[in-house]
């Protein structure tokens, strides 16, 4: 059997329904004969960004497999492994090499050994009797521990010679396995939850990938604990929930802000507690326990009192049960006071914001757009996830998740157009809901053409993109270049844009057609055509930020 065959066999056999790739590559041909459906992208950035989303929206049972062209195509795709790695995605990359009689030879890219950095197992396939026991490495490396890309690069010479049958007869699905926490780690945790008179739960995207969220409940609601999710770990919880303080980020409520200030113990569970410009900084001089998969995020960037490691499912459960126990399972009478405390800061936060939320401005308030989009969709049927700089800060404090995995959050590493591909690869996993990326005029600039991969591929996102002709962020960072050189300043007519590649596309000028036109967007969808809604807002600078 031909090494691409015998790779398309090894897909198969773990499950893999559709290869995101660039040409060329012999693995694209070897799936096709396979009846692997072959998804090719406009660069190859955006194809690493739908793996993500295929592996967070399936909590990493699903592995994204990208393929992509020797040389230039390998070392275009360095940025979207980056992201893969900083943001723990399990993707499994399969570049072409150059031949082995060059693959050494300078300049030629080795992906073996340049991705390192970048991934849990980098490795090059040197002869093709290796090909199987080389992807038995890669999807078992997948699909435990932390999350994270694989990477296991062929060299073209290779990818057309033979590989016996029966090795590849011999291939068994990768298992995915779980490890507990340490009980001793568990009972103190828990004695100390039990004795803190104000605790907090800091849930991050561990509980995703552990699919522990009626766990978390159980264990707040036990507590009469608030939570809040990182950016990553954003719908978690309920937003909707009474206990929620929403997700951490540089946007944050000034419930979340008081409560966690307020607290006297931080339990971080599925989270690494990474210090980022780009997450909730935990305030200092508190007591904090960490419960994580990785043990390299113990003590790494804040210091902890009490740590343990595992899956945040199997230790959530081991926590429920000391809890209970030490509780005689019964809550203590708190949950009148801290839901009084949370909803009245809450309620008071949003009263400030409020002029933003509803603003009858022409340009547009991009908060009035967030607003007047939670306020259309059927929020438990949709999967939205925004884009870096402005769009991230205006949407996550506001919106508000009610289901697991309705909401990507992402954030450690800020590429642009990051949504774009991210909002594809959750169509690729639930066509059945609506799936939204919130990007700027910023963000097109750099993936935008991709949008024409939505259309061809038959993948019909909402896009909402909020134009506001600059680079908004930036103008208090360059005052002297804008003013000199107009170097904040860029343009475009999306909607036209959107059209010309085959897609639905509206310009909103207005704040009082908002509204109906998502509404004549989620049509489009639904008549299999993706959308883009460009609405013109004013070069918005503020922020809900605390302090």
């Amino acid at each position: 059997m031909k090494v691409t065959n015998a790779i398309a066999h090894v897909l198969k056999t773990e499950g893999v329904e559709f290869l995101i790739g660039y040409p060329v590559n012999p693995i694209i041909e070897g799936a096709a004969e396979a009846d692997i459906r072959t998804i090719m992208v406009r660069q190859e950035r955006i194809g690493l960004h739908m793996c993500d989303a295929v592996g967070k929206l399936s909590s990493g049972e699903k592995i994204g497999v990208f393929v992509m062209q020797h040389g230039p195509g390998t070392e275009n795709a360095f940025g979207g492994v980056a992201q893969s790695y900083g943001d723990s995605c399990p993707v499994v990359v399969l570049p072409a090499g150059y031949a082995r009689n060059i693959n050494q030879v300078h300049p030629n890219f080795n992906a073996a050994l340049n991705f390192r950095h970048v991934t849990k197992l980098a490795e090059q396939v040197t002869v093709a009797d290796a090909t199987i026991e080389a992807l038995r490495r890669a999807f078992t490396t997948v699909r435990n521990g932390r999350p994270g890309p694989v990477l296991v690069e062929f060299p073209t010479d290779i990818l057309r010679d033979e590989v016996p049958d029966a090795l590849v007869a011999e291939y068994k699905k990768a298992p995915s396995l779980k490890s507990g926490p340490d009980p001793k780690s568990v009972s103190q945790i828990a004695e100390a939850l039990v004795a803190a008179q104000r605790p907090v739960i800091v849930a991050g995207q561990g509980v995703h990938y552990g699919k522990a969220w009626p766990q978390l409940k159980a264990l707040a609601e036990l507590l009469e604990a608030p939570v809040m999710t990182t950016l990553p770990g954003k719908s978690a919880f309920p937003e909707n929930h009474p206990l929620s303080l929403g997700s951490g980020g540089i946007g944050i409520g000034e419930h979340l802000w008081h409560m966690l200030q307020n607290c006297d113990f931080i339990f971080g569970i599925g989270c690494s507690f990474t210090r980022t410009s780009f997450g909730t900084a935990m305030p200092k001089g508190k007591k904090i326990a960490h419960a994580t998969l990785d043990p390299y995020a113990i003590n790494k960037d804040v210091p902890v009192d009490l740590a343990a490691v595992g899956d945040a499912g199997l230790t959530l459960d081991a926590l429920l049960e000391e809890v209970t126990d030490r509780l005689k399972g019964k809550p203590r009478d708190r949950l009148a006071s801290v839901t009084r405390e949370i909803r009245g800061h809450r309620e008071e936060w949003l009263g400030k914001w409020k002029h933003r939320l509803t603003s009858d401005s022409a340009p547009i308030s991009p908060y009035r757009v967030v607003w007047d989009l939670l306020h259309t969709v059927d929020v438990k049927n949709t999967i939205i996830t925004h884009d870096a700089g402005s769009p991230r800060d205006q949407i996550s404090p506001f919106w508000v998740s009610e289901t697991p995995l309705s909401y990507i959050g992402w954030g450690k590493t800020t590429q642009l157009g990051y949504g774009l591909g991210l909002a594809m690869g959750a169509k690729l996993a639930h066509p059945e809901k609506l799936c939204i990326n919130f990007w700027g005029d910023a963000a097109i600039g750099f993936t935008g053409m991709d949008f024409e991969t939505a259309v061809r591929e038959r993948l019909p996102i909402l896009s909402i993109l909020s134009n506001n002709f600059s680079m908004a962020i930036e103008l208090k960072v360059m005052p002297v270049s804008t003013e000199k050189y107009r170097s904040t300043d860029i343009s475009g007519h999306y909607a036209d844009f959107a059209k010309a590649l085959g897609g639905y596309g509206e310009r909103v000028t207005e704040p009082g057609q908002i509204k109906e036109a998502i509404k004549r967007g989620i049509a489009a969808t639904r008549e299999g055509q993706p959308a883009l809604l460009e609405f013109i807002t004013e070069k918005a600078t503020d922020v809900s930020r605390f302090p």
